[in-house]
């Protein structure tokens, strides 16, 4: 293949994406707005599913090594109401077909294996238009330009290569996360902490949740969930990290002094961050030379825990299409016909377990969903 190959965005799809071109000998550059590998932490851990990101990663010719960053032993679920009532308690599968890995880790297997100067760091794109040549000029903030062949958007929710494509812009779910986290030794906290078990605790009312993860180096990161509108984000004040994790707790009231204590003890710089999804079904028409991986296609809420192996399978699966297939055009057509049909599957599924980790039946619902699955 000839065709110059833009990818906008270093995440976990466009770094699976070039990995795959690249295994196969065909060149692509990344552009990636963050200044480096390490401007900023990449999120917690992942379960890296059978059916799509351990695919992806065998497409890639890196699941041996991603083997080697499993941790196992990380995958108990704990199930809990407001009073830190046991409901549910499953504990950890040496043999699970989903291992869960440090996104970070990941990201740096994927970035180590690409050949140097794949990627461009600080290269956030600016602009993109289709030329009458046929072929894309993209400007980038920092004030240079290129021009390609062929763009993918790996660039996530609020993708600037989306709107080629389509007008659908990401909504607001209702409800919204707050970053927390407890260091290891706290003594504070040490009930707290092993109220955990050996994963993840789940405690979960209508409308609200505390979820915590114990690593095992004893350290505790997870995040606050609220049903709230986006006024009510606006009113908190993390200014002051202590009273706006103060204003947090008070939404809490009534419950275990042991869970709120994830709240009122997190070392954590205190980030809101509401959740966004894109619409479910969405698709769009064939525009020549262009598409979307990841969050940028079929952005959704993490309770699927679809997010992450879908944007690796869709980079292997686009790169195995255009590999196989000369014909750009058809290559593109026939994964955009997969991609819709699994986005819409999994962004459904997402909007549902939403509902039922926060809705009125939580957190029976929480425990019924366990339970069959």
């Amino acid at each position: 293949m000839q065709k110059t190959i833009a990818i906008v965005g270093a995440g976990l799809g466009g770094l699976t994406l070039a990995r795959v071109l690249q295994a196969h000998g065909i060149a692509a550059t990344i552009y990636e707005g963050e200044a480096s590998a390490t401007t900023r932490a990449q999120g917690g851990l992942l379960d890296i599913h059978e059916e799509t990101g351990q695919v992806a990663l065998r497409a890639a010719g890196l699941y041996n090594e991603f083997l080697t960053l499993v941790r196992p032993g990380e995958d108990a679920k704990r199930v809990v109401d407001r009073h830190g009532t046991i409901l549910f308690d499953m504990p950890a599968d040496p043999g699970s077909a989903r291992p869960e890995v440090d996104r970070g880790e990941l990201r740096r297997l994927l970035i180590d294996s690409l050949a140097p100067g794949t990627i461009r760091w600080g290269h956030k794109l600016a602009s993109i238009r289709h030329r009458p040549e046929g072929d894309y000029a993209l400007t980038f903030t920092e004030g240079s330009a290129t021009r390609a062949d062929m763009v993918i958007g790996a660039d996530g929710a609020w993708s600037k290569v989306r709107p080629l494509l389509t007008l659908a812009e990401p909504l607001y779910s209702g409800t919204c996360f707050i970053e927390i986290a407890l260091t290891p030794g706290g003594q504070n906290h040490r009930a707290s902490v092993a109220a955990i078990g050996s994963g993840t605790l789940m405690a979960v009312a209508p409308g609200k949740g505390i979820i915590a993860h114990r690593y095992s180096d004893g350290h505790v990161r997870g995040y606050v969930a609220l049903n709230k509108p986006e006024t009510w984000m606006r009113s908190i004040d993390f200014g002051d990290p202590s009273a706006g994790l103060r204003q947090v707790a008070d939404e809490f009231d009534g419950w275990s002094p042991l869970l709120t204590a994830f709240v009122t003890e997190s070392c954590a710089e205190p980030w809101l961050r509401p959740i966004y999804a894109l619409p479910v079904g969405l698709k769009w028409d064939r525009v020549p030379g262009v598409t979307l991986v990841g969050d940028a296609a079929h952005l959704m809420s993490p309770f699927a825990g679809e997010g992450a192996n879908l944007a690796m399978y869709d980079g292997a699966d686009l790169a195995s299409e255009l590999v196989e297939q000369p014909d750009i055009e058809a290559a593109l057509t026939a994964y955009e016909e997969r991609l819709f049909l699994r986005g819409s599957g999994a962004a459904g599924r997402s909007a549902q377990n939403l509902e039922i980790f926060f809705g009125r039946e939580a957190p029976q619902s929480v425990v019924t969903l366990f339970d069959h699955s």
